[in-house]
Order: structure tokens, then sequence, then C-alpha cells
């Protein structure tokens, strides 16, 4: 069946075996290096972060068009024109994105450098 009560020197016994076990599997196991910045990420996060990038831009764009639409009477014309902003400002921050991922770490001063 199952054991009785533990006393508290059991305990601390127990998670001191636990402690050098972690550690000694730690050392064991390899570690991964990363490239870059974003290198911890994987492609789907990325991928995610782009899109959100992009419709956030038209996003934005479409609601301050509208409402200089509607304070100056030009009903279609700023929002569309601020849509294609929006989208301009999207891809400019996606392409921002993308240039992160190809960044190395520089040890030597703790900045990026590009490749």
């Amino acid at each position: 069946m199952a054991e009785g009560p533990r006393n508290g020197s059991e305990g601390r016994d127990d998670a001191a075996r636990l402690r050098d076990l972690e550690s000694r599997l730690s050392e064991l196991s390899p570690k991964p290096k990363a490239k870059g910045q974003m290198a911890s990420y994987d492609q789907a996060h990325v991928a995610w972060r782009m899109v959100i990038e992009i419709v956030a831009g038209i996003g934005i764009g479409f609601g301050i068009g509208i409402g200089l639409d509607r304070l100056f009477g030009t009903t279609p014309f700023l929002m569309i024109l601020f849509i294609f902003f929006g989208f301009a400002a999207g891809i400019k921050v996606m392409m921002r994105t993308a240039a992160e991922l190809g960044r190395t770490p520089d040890p030597a001063s703790g900045t990026d450098e590009r490749d």
C-alpha cells in the first residue's frame, strides 16, 4: 500500500537528490545555440507576427481614414488613401521583422550586426 507520512528530513533528502539529478541532466543535455535575437522563436510565431503587423496597419489606416472622412465629408477618398498608407506601414514593419531574423549577435559589443 502507501507509505506512511514522511518526516521533514526525508523530504529534504528527496529534494536534494532531485536537484542533483536535475543539475546532472542539464549538464548532459545539449544546449541550443541561438543565432540571432529571434532564433528562439519558431517559424509559425514569426509568420503570425508578420500577418498581425500587416492586418494592424490596414486596420489602423482604415480607422484613421474613416475618421477623417467623417470630419471632412470626403466619404470614400481618405479611407482608401489611408488603407494604402496602413498597408505600406504594415509591409515596412514586416520587412523590419524579417531583417531581425538575419541578424547575428556580436559578442564583443553585445549588439546585433548584419550579415
